[in-house]
Order: C-alpha cells, then structure tokens, then sequence
C-alpha cells in the first residue's frame, strides 16, 4: 500500500527517458501524476524525442501546470519545446475548483487524462473546467471518455464525470469540458473484462457546429449506419447541431466543426468505441464510413476493450488492488509505453500472452 511522503521527506529522483517506448506525450502525461501520487521527485529527458515536434506542446504544458498546481509542488524546465522537465511533487492534493486555458486547440481530454488520477486522491471533491480543443485526431475524443472509459472506470469505483460546455475545434479550440471527481476512500477494484460476449446494443452521436446547412451531422450518421448494417447492427445515432441560435450546450462553438463517435455495450459489460473528429477537406461520409469501420474491426476480434480503451485503462489498472485482465485487439505503441511506466515507477507488474493484458496494481491507497 502506498501513501503520499511529506515534502521534505528526503526521496531519491526518478529518471525517465522520454525517447524509450513510444517517445511521445504519453510518457509526460502519465509520469507526472504518478511521481505526484508517490510523492517522488522525477526529471524526464528527451521529452516527445521521436515526435515531428520533439518537446513539450501546449496541451502537455498545461497538463504539467495542472498537475503540479493540485499538489502545490514545482516543475522546472516547463516551456514550450522543453525536453527536459523537473517535478517535485508537494505533500497534499488538493481538491476545489480550477481552471486551466490551453491557449490553442491542444487537446483539453489529453490534459484532463492527466489530472483524473489526482482527482481520485485528493482532499476533497474536485472541478476541473479546461478550455482547448475538444474534438481532434490523436486525442481522446469526449464522447468516448463520457460514454465508454468513464462506465468502466466506475465499475472500479471511480467517481469521475465530464461534460461539454463549450465545443471547440481544430483550428481556435475555445471548446470548455468540466470534470468532477470524488475521492476515494479505499482502492480501485481490479477490472476483469475476459468473456467479450454478445453485442446487445449499439448507439452513436453524430455532432456537428455551425454546418446545419450542409446537413453534416445526419450525413455521417447515415454514412455510418450503412456501413455498420452489413455487420448486423442498426445503431441509433442522435443527431445534434449545435448553432449559435440554437446551442445544444451551455454555449455554441466559436467556429464550425463535428465529430462522430459510436460505441457497443455487450451482454457481459465490455464496452468498444470509435470516433473521429471533422476536418478540412474531410467529407462527412467518409468519417460515417471510418467510424463504422474500426468499430466493426475491433468487433470482429475477441477483444473486451476497443484499441484505445486498451491502453486507458492501463494507469488505473496499475493503482487498482489486485489483478485486472482484458483482451485488446492488438498491441500498440501506447500500449507498450503505458505498461512500461506502470512497471517503472509504480511497480506494477504486467503480462501480455495472446492479446491478454494482465496488470498487478499495488492497491494504492489516499492519504488520510
């Protein structure tokens, strides 16, 4: 059982090197709330080394902000293009209401993924409003979190809730998410997903802002639903525009935009995602047609997770008290990187035979 060390406990200074694995933003955003809830000094090199743009973004700033400022610890070497960082963790996190503006279309999901695992530990509840982008490629999408991560998490007992009331959009972002979050008295429960089952329901969101005229949301969810009927399945997709006459949240989007998310609840509790993000030049057939497929992909295997839930669910999974087993669809890069942080800095202990995930997680436990 861990608990969070005083600050000025003496404590050796974790090193990772942020070119191992994936060299992405993944090792940033998951080292950081681990060495917080350890209450470990750590410095990451050669941050995002093998990325376009090697360094911190803005999203990854952010989150290192946010995740500093909950526990009242430090971080050096926090800029943009930084490869270099320096934590020192504080002695307490701290729940309340905090805000945080990414200042770009950087992914506000990336920075709340970071900062989740603190809320689940602090001294009291929490509220996290992030302003950013909320739809875009290569970043969790919010429906996805809402409506496929999030049940499951609670199934381990985490009380955590997002929802939107700002969209936002690559390339102005201004989207705005709240978070909420409980703490939790005892440890997470493992999560055992072996038996995928039977596919008992499929249902969609097809969003759209500004582009009710061309008819964009209705056109993915038909594009979409097409494809998923030669699979057998007739999903119903709620179809939203979002206008500034008529917002469908507590404000409408500063700029056009959509997205398109699908997920499938299974008789056994398995729950599988896909999702996609409007952009330029992207016709919405095309993401309707993308969309259904990879659901359809992920389906046809024996997986009990969708290709991203498998990797999601790896930082829980490693604080949980006990084993947690599930089947992904195929290993990847964030995969990989995910179980080697989780066996690094917390200890865990991690298998993968046949596309089946087994983690140990060390049943951390908040300070009292």
């Amino acid at each position: 059982i861990y608990i969070l060390e005083p600050l000025l406990q003496a404590r050796k200074i974790m090193e990772i090197d942020g070119s191992q694995k994936s060299g992405s933003g993944t090792i940033v955003r998951d080292a950081v709330p681990f060495s917080i809830l350890l209450g470990k000094d750590l410095r990451i090199t050669n941050i995002r080394a093998k990325r376009m743009k090697p360094g911190l973004r803005a999203q990854h700033l952010k989150a290192l902000e946010a995740a500093t400022q909950l526990c009242r610890g430090q971080v050096t070497g926090a800029e943009i293009g930084s490869k270099e960082i320096t934590v020192t963790p504080g002695d307490c996190i701290h729940g309340g209401t905090f805000r945080w503006d990414i200042g770009t279309a950087g992914s506000a999901t990336m920075v709340a993924s970071c900062i989740m695992l603190l809320a689940l530990y602090a001294d009291k509840p929490s509220v996290y409003k992030i302003t950013g982008g909320l739809f875009q490629d290569f970043a969790p999408s919010v429906y996805h979190m809402q409506y496929v991560l999030l049940p499951l998490l609670k199934k381990m007992g985490a009380e955590l809730a997002v929802r939107i009331i700002r969209p936002g959009y690559v390339p102005k972002g201004g989207g705005l998410i709240e978070v909420t979050g409980i703490p939790m008295m005892s440890a997470l429960t493992p999560l055992a997903l072996l038996d995928r089952g039977t596919v008992k329901k499929v249902l969609g969101i097809a969003l759209s802002s500004l582009l009710a005229e061309r008819k964009v949301s209705e056109r993915m969810a038909s594009a979409c639903r097409e494809t998923l009927r030669g699979k057998g399945y007739l999903p119903p997709i709620d179809i939203l525009y979002d206008t500034k006459e008529k917002p469908i949240f507590d404000k409408a989007s500063a700029q056009p935009g959509a997205s398109l998310a699908v997920w499938a609840e299974t008789d056994t509790g398995c729950l599988l995602g896909s999702d996609m993000a409007g952009a330029r030049g992207r016709p919405a057939e095309v993401i309707g047609t993308k969309v259904a497929k990879q659901l359809s992909e992920d389906l046809d295997t024996t997986a009990t997770v969708d290709r991203h839930l498998a990797d999601q669910l790896i930082p829980f999974a490693a604080l949980a008290d006990g084993w947690s087993t599930y089947v992904i669809p195929r290993m990847t890069e964030h995969i990989e990187t995910r179980l080697w942080l989780a066996e690094t800095i917390l200890g865990a202990q991690t298998t993968v035979t046949h596309n089946v995930i087994k983690i140990k997680g060390i049943g951390y436990r908040r300070k009292q």
